[in-house]
């Protein structure tokens, strides 16, 4: 590190690198705790200054996504930071119009019916350009984080971006989306290919412009069983890490820890944990302690308390949080929910859940 405190990218230097020694399995002193959805309307700050604007104007803002990513690090002492952004601002690059409706979730007006309609999309190596916007974001962020902990970058994986743009929106069935799996084999493979080919390059860039780990969503995992995950979306998750650590050492950039959380894909645990990444995220069904018999050695572990845990009274949290460490063992994990936290949660809840994790990890290790 250079005497002025700034580490090679010209950054505050890195105060608490806890979350990044557990992701590569290093030993810490304690389990490094984050949430999915921390910077979410669950805070009346984030409420507050989300309600100037739309969702994707936000989401277009360096400055409020900073803000909005900063919130929750405020109040609770997390172990790191991922930037406020969304998984569809990728489709939106690759020139599909996505608006928020509040109360219903996201919409796409004209969604991919045919095979044709692919040929609207953008060409997915401008995709990066179109995305600056979250580079500065990213940037922004880790300027002001002050190397307090490290910041998260993330995107969502082929297939649950491919849902969204059949679907139109969310699904409870997915079966627009798996039609074109039964019937266009080729043209979904097509589709597929052009959003790992715009992934990747994003992913870089969230690095290059100060991302220090990368979380990949594969949100509707559960949607597929074993053939069709193994098929349509475990090679892309695999492309995907391959191409970005490739890419990376070609720029020059240190190599980060990558995270896979493919909800619900508890059925294709061992494959996943030889997909390339570093860490596997878990949702709350998976056995911790199967889990780890499933994965091996080789992987960090990230989860996986039920969100809605989170509704139950703070000395229930602690022994619920308490009974996760203990399964989870003290090394190589890290912790979080099994899926991003509701806004209707009592952030005096989500701190309870936080100085939980820390209190009992500490305790775990002097015994």
């Amino acid at each position: 590190m250079e005497a002025n405190g700034l580490g090679s990218q010209g950054f505050p230097e890195l105060k608490n690198d806890t979350f990044l020694r557990a992701a590569w399995g290093e030993d810490t002193d304690y389990t490094p705790v984050w949430c999915m959805r921390q910077a979410g309307r669950y805070l009346p700050e984030f409420r507050e200054t989300r309600a100037a604007q739309d969702f994707f104007s936000t989401c277009r803002s360096p400055e409020a996504c900073c803000e909005l990513t900063l919130q929750p690090l405020r109040r609770f002492p997390l172990d790191a930071a991922i930037i406020f952004s969304d998984i569809l601002v990728v489709p939106q690059a690759l020139g599909m119009e996505v608006t928020m409706v509040p109360g219903k979730g996201p919409s796409f007006p004209e969604p991919l019916r045919e095979e044709r309609d692919l040929e609207r999309l953008r060409d997915p190596a401008s995709v990066a350009s179109e995305l600056g916007y979250v580079f500065q974001a990213i940037t922004l962020t880790r300027q002001r984080l002050a190397g307090r902990v490290p910041l998260i970058g993330f995107a969502g994986a082929p297939w649950t971006l491919m849902t969204y743009m059949i679907e139109g929106g969310s699904s409870s069935t997915m079966a627009q989306a798996k039609r074109w799996l039964y019937q266009k084999p080729q043209a979904s493979h097509q589709l597929l290919h052009i959003l790992t080919d715009a992934l990747v390059p994003y992913l870089v860039g969230q690095v290059a412009a100060g991302a220090q780990a990368l979380q990949l969503f594969e949100s509707h995992a559960g949607h597929l069983g074993p053939q069709l995950f193994s098929q349509f979306a475990l090679p892309y998750i695999r492309d995907v890490s391959k191409r970005v650590k490739a890419r990376l050492q070609e720029a020059g950039l240190a190599p980060v820890p990558m995270i896979i959380f493919a909800k619900d894909g508890h059925f294709a645990l061992e494959e996943l944990a030889q997909a390339g990444y570093e860490v596997v995220g878990l949702d709350w069904t998976v056995a911790p302690e199967k889990a780890r018999e499933r994965v091996g050695k080789t992987v960090t572990l990230q989860g996986n308390l039920d969100p809605c845990a989170l509704y139950a009274s703070e000395e229930e949290i602690g022994r619920l949080v308490q009974q996760m460490l203990d399964d989870f063992g003290p090394q190589r994990y890290i912790a979080n929910l099994g899926h991003g936290l509701y806004p209707d949660m009592d952030p005096e809840h989500v701190g309870a859940f936080v100085d939980a994790v820390h209190r009992h990890s500490r305790l775990l290790r002097q015994n």
